[in-house]
């Protein structure tokens, strides 16, 4: 019985150099290039090792956004009781998180919506709201508070808020508490009350976790 608590600790510690070495390969090549043998070779560890813990890429991949960038410190749902403090602490949210991953993330969650729909609904699920998508709750209060009209539609959020947020990091603009306001008073919110008085196919915005490929039309 000694033996295995005295083991929990080094197994934990073994968890979290695993997980570090996928955030890290993330950052450098992306969801689809992230293979089992590239984050053993990284973490000096075995193919064994890290097909005991995780079946699939996609399940090592969300333990190390759970683990790392996308921690949840505090509550999980957002629910400030207002939609300007809703929107606010999902862009503060994703900030955040686009931070704690030193871009990485912030590229993966873009990747993830455009390639793999199942990997952003995992994420979205099994981390809580990364600020990258406008959660169904979050709306829904919205509406029930008489905030936003029935009908309102989340592309504004989902094709804006991601976008902006990581052009500016990109090019090293600043995305403070003043950024956001203004953002989501000017920007967010204007737009989202609009949907609901348009037609009702709206596209899915780039960060909504399904957004349409461009279809190129063959012309005559």
């Amino acid at each position: 019985m000694e033996t295995r608590r005295a083991g929990r600790p080094r197994d934990d510690e073994r968890e979290s150099d695993i997980l570090r070495a996928v955030a890290d390969l993330l950052g450098e090549v992306g969801y689809d290039a992230l293979t089992f043998e590239a984050v053993a070779r990284r973490a000096g560890a075995s193919k064994a090792t890290l097909y005991r813990r995780w079946k699939t890429k996609r399940e090592m991949v969300i333990a190390a956004i759970k683990a790392g960038p996308a921690r949840a410190d505090g509550p999980v749902d957002i629910d400030t009781g207002s939609l300007r403090g809703d929107l606010l602490a999902l862009c503060e949210r994703l900030v955040q998180t686009m931070m704690a991953a030193d871009g990485s993330m912030s590229l993966l969650l873009l990747q993830a919506g455009l390639e793999d729909p199942e990997l952003c609904e995992e994420i979205e699920r099994t981390a809580g709201p990364t600020g990258a998508r406008l959660p169904a709750s979050v709306l829904d209060a919205a509406i029930r508070r008489g905030e936003l009209p029935s009908g309102t539609d989340p592309f504004p959020f989902e094709e804006v808020v991601g976008a902006t947020i990581l052009l500016r990091r990109l090019n090293g603009l600043a995305v403070d508490d003043r950024y956001l306001r203004a953002l989501v008073d000017s920007v967010i919110v204007p737009a989202l009350r609009v949907t609901a008085s348009q037609p009702k196919d709206l596209p899915a915005g780039i960060f909504s976790g399904h957004p349409a490929h461009r279809v190129d039309e063959e012309t005559t």
